[in-house]
Parts: structure tokens; C-alpha cells; sequence
């Protein structure tokens, strides 16, 4: 009995290493895949088109990768989406013998829909991969957040003011306030936000998409991006979570629960407190975490998918939490002709 549940914990050791340093660049071909897919659809003004082959593209490339997959933060549930739906199982593993790694997976398979379907910055392909249990399976409702880099480590507070919080993260920078660029969704909701910031003397840049890949920016120096702010989705947050875990970043968050139905289906979930504060470690627990995304435009961290004559360039991140790796990946694939060339970047 000893010996067999020595063996147990073995393969799932290995399987944890695999995750990181077998899975991670399978993961940026999955990305990226889904990338080129939606740029064929950029600035066409059809921000459904753009979703739905990007998420089949995912869907038909995470199946070819070597692993037992669940989608635990996807495009909804079975009956609303006929794919990458929470609960269902990718990857080659689940149709093959032998033993594969165990894989809870979260996607956002275009996130920007509008920004690729306008040509507007940002947009972008994206996952989270993680051992079983380690990303929260959140409801699909908005969430409260505050995101910033390593420097910033406790200096927010998801109940201070905002003035209180960007002196805070204004000291850890050694700078001033006024030297701050706070990210901010340009939405209604956010305009007592937006006046507070002002008030408190720190400059915004507003978006209209992408407070993901805005968040995940916060997190690397030289983007000119220092903190993120508002309220934006819950399962946008659990991604940026992942990345943040990775980047060794801080993040607060608070589930805005402000219907009876969301009540109940957080208490279903299992959430008791729905005015808990969340930091990036809640929302992204594992010990063994892969981040991935490709720009399909450009954007702060990656540019866009580029089409040339000789095939299609991406530029993709790929991060590991445990190895402690951030890998940024150029990648030409290169068109299916003999006279194919390629030219040096």
C-alpha cells in the first residue's frame, strides 16, 4: 500500500513538472493559433466572427496538446456556449492510453473582440493553466480589482480610498503621484473613480476593452503602466491573477454581487463570504501555474499578428510560476511553399 501511493505521488509530481516545462510552449502554439485565426478578421466589424474562430481555433489546437484538460473558466456554460465551456475536457490525453497531466485550464480565446473588430490596440489571445484546483472557478459576474507590480506589494488596500492607495503606491515607486498612470475601463460605472484619481493628481489612460492585458502590463516595468483600477469581469480577474502570480505582482479583488441569482449560484459554488477580499494567491492558488498570450493587435507587451507574403508573424509571453521563467516569443510560421524565405527580424 506504501509502496503504491509512493508511485502515486511520483507521477503526479511528474506531472506537475510537466505542466511548466513540457506544457508551456504547446500552450503559446494553442495562443497563437487563436491569434492568427481572429486577425484574419481584424477591422472587418464583426466582433462575433472574431470570437467565434478564435474560439474554435483554440478549441481544435488545446486537443492536440498532450494532456488531460477541464475548462474551469471558459466561454460559459454547456447550454450557452457550444465550446471551451466550463467543465468540458480538451486535450489528446482524455482519448489516449497512458498517463498525462491533469490540467485545470482557464481562456479568454479573444479578449478585445471589439479591438479586433474595430483595429483598435489590445487585443489579444489568452490562457491559464494550472494543477488541479489551482485556479478559483469564479462566477461570471464583475469583480472589484486593483492590480499592481512587485514593487507595490502591500501597499493597497482594496477599502482605502484612492487617494490613500496611489500615495501609497506613489511612495513604493519613489515618485509622485502625478508621475502615476492609472488604467482605468471607460465605462459609466467608473466615473466617480475616474474623478477621484484626478482629484488625487494621477494621469489615466482610459480603454475600452482589455483590462486583462492592461493588468498583466502593471505588473512589467517600462510599460508606463502603473496600476489598474474598477470594476471589471471575474473571470478576466482570475487570468490576470495567474499572470500576476507569476510576475510576482499584487493584486486585490472583491466579487460585486448586487443580484438574488448571483447570490445563490455563489453560495452553489461554494463561496460563503461574498465581500471577501481576494488577493492574487486566492484567485490563482497552484503551485505549478502557465500563463500564455499572443497579440492579435498591437499592443503594450506584444505586437499583433503581422501577414507577409512568405507566411504570418506572432508575438506571444509565456510565463511559469514555478521556474520562474517569462519567455516573450517571436514566432514566423512560415507558408507552405518551397520557395518560402525568411527574413531576419
Amino acid at each position: 500500500m506504501a509502496n503504491h501511493v509512493a508511485q502515486k505521488n511520483h507521477v503526479h509530481k511528474q506531472h506537475e513538472t510537466a505542466l511548466e516545462f513540457e506544457l508551456a510552449l504547446e500552450f503559446v502554439r494553442v495562443v497563437e493559433e487563436a491569434a492568427v485565426a481572429s486577425a484574419h478578421t481584424m477591422g472587418l466589424g464583426d466582433h462575433h466572427k472574431s470570437d467565434k474562430v478564435a474560439t474554435e481555433a483554440m478549441r481544435k489546437t488545446m486537443d492536440t496538446v498532450p494532456m488531460c484538460g477541464t475548462i474551469v473558466i471558459g466561454e460559459g456554460e454547456r447550454d450557452k456556449a457550444p465550446m471551451l465551456y466550463i467543465g468540458e475536457q480538451v486535450g489528446a490525453g482524455w482519448h489516449s492510453e497512458g498517463t498525462f497531466p491533469r490540467v485545470d485550464i482557464a481562456v479568454d480565446p479573444l479578449e478585445g473582440t471589439n479591438l479586433c473588430a474595430t483595429g483598435a490596440q489590445g487585443a489579444i489571445t489568452v490562457l491559464a493553466a494550472s494543477e488541479k484546483g489551482g485556479l478559483l472557478n469564479a462566477p461570471d459576474c464583475y469583480m472589484e480589482k486593483i492590480v499592481v507590480g512587485a514593487s507595490c506589494k502591500g501597499a493597497i488596500d482594496l477599502d482605502a480610498s484612492v487617494k490613500d492607495n496611489l500615495n501609497a503606491v506613489a511612495k513604493r515607486l519613489d515618485r509622485d503621484v502625478k508621475d502615476l498612470v492609472v488604467v482605468v475601463l471607460d465605462r459609466p460605472r467608473h466615473q466617480k473613480l475616474i474623478d477621484d484619481i484626478r482629484k488625487a493628481g494621477a494621469r489615466i489612460r482610459l480603454i475600452t476593452d482589455g483590462d486583462l492585458s492592461a493588468g498583466v502590463a502593471a505588473a512589467v516595468m517600462g510599460t508606463g503602466v502603473h496600476v489598474v483600477m474598477g470594476i471589471g469581469g471575474a473571470p478576466e480577474g482570475v487570468i490576470t491573477a495567474a499572470a500576476i502570480r507569476c510576475l510576482n505582482g499584487e493584486m486585490a479583488a472583491r466579487l460585486v454581487i448586487d443580484r438574488p441569482e448571483l447570490e445563490e449560484r455563489i453560495e452553489k459554488m461554494g463561496i460563503r463570504d461574498k465581500k471577501k477580499i481576494y488577493t492574487a494567491k486566492d484567485l490563482a492558488p497552484g503551485s505549478h501555474i502557465v500563463f500564455a498570450a499572443t497579440g492579435v493587435t498591437d499592443g503594450a507587451l506584444m505586437k499583433g499578428v503581422r501577414f507577409f507574403g512568405d507566411g504570418t508573424r506572432t508575438s506571444s509571453i509565456v510565463m511559469t510560476r514555478q521556474s520562474r521563467k517569462v519567455r516573450f516569443v517571436e514566432s514566423i510560421h512560415m507558408a507552405r511553399r518551397p520557395d518560402v524565405k525568411v527574413r531576419f527580424p
